[in-house]
């Protein structure tokens, strides 16, 4: 007996007075009943919940001299541009004094119209999918976004997000600063939180075989190069970096099913 339904005849044997040659086969006789057509297109509440809201990508980035944020920027562009997804800025917290930042010449950050929010460690647990930027240092990311990781503990006890699509944007000084290498030490962190990580591998086509000019970015995703500091993003790093938005976009739209995984909620 179906919950609540009543009782439903069984699809081998024909109810009580009525032969096998009455029945119509539903797939060619005729309509399906009112009753079927109701069953059909009943919807899982949790699938039409889903469907209300946009799914969200955060873009959590550290960012000392902007480069990186260009690029941040670009990504919740091509974030936005994908039916049912939006892409929210975020800022991790600064851990050097502004004594030093001052010395360093970095600019202030505070006061702007279009500044972006700090982000706390909780939050990320409201996200359906995770893009981490940072410049590198050594060859790995920098201090500030390593410190945001390392605030994460009380998600990991409790494997908040696991199964949660996340990936990353770089900037380096140079062509060989770690381009790939500040990109893959960090995997280590998603690992650990048992998150999906998403490179863009080739996805971006011929433009990541065009040799004629400098560009950032890798398989491991979007980057920059900022030289001494003053060069600007180029046409085909900040088109990359787009490209990187609309295809983690995507992704999260495949793995928003609730069947598989609900981001934010582990693996129950």
């Amino acid at each position: 007996m179906g919950k609540g339904g009543g009782c439903v005849p069984s699809k081998n044997r024909p109810p009580k007075g009525v032969s096998d040659k009455d029945l119509q086969n539903p797939e060619s006789d005729g309509p399906v009943s009112d009753q079927n057509q109701t069953q059909a297109t009943q919807t899982n509440p949790i699938d039409h919940a889903i469907a209300q809201r946009h799914l969200r990508v955060f873009i959590v980035f550290y960012s000392m001299y902007g480069h990186v944020e260009v690029l941040a920027r670009s990504i919740k562009r091509g974030v936005d541009s994908i039916d049912g997804v939006e892409g929210f800025l975020y800022r991790v917290p600064e851990t050097l004094s502004s004594e030093v930042l001052e010395q360093m010449k970095v600019p202030k950050k505070d006061g702007n119209a279009d500044e972006v929010p700090v982000i706390l460690a909780e939050r990320l647990v409201e996200a359906d999918g995770l893009l981490f930027g940072f410049p590198t240092r050594y060859g790995s990311m920098a201090a500030q976004m390593k410190a945001f990781f390392d605030s994460t503990g009380h998600l990991w006890r409790e494997q908040r997000l696991a199964g949660v699509p996340a990936g990353f944007f770089v900037s380096t000084g140079t062509q060989g600063g770690g381009q790939e290498t500040t990109a893959w030490t960090a995997i280590t962190q998603l690992a650990h939180h048992g998150m999906l990580y998403v490179p863009i591998g080739y996805t971006f086509g011929a433009r990541m075989f065009e040799m004629d000019s400098l560009r950032g970015g890798s398989p491991y995703g979007a980057g920059v190069l900022s030289g001494d500091g003053t060069r600007k993003p180029s046409e085909t790093e900040l088109a990359l970096a787009e490209h990187q938005g609309k295809y983690m976009a995507g992704i999260v739209k495949r793995f928003a099913h609730p069947s598989f995984c609900a981001p934010g909620h582990g693996l129950d």
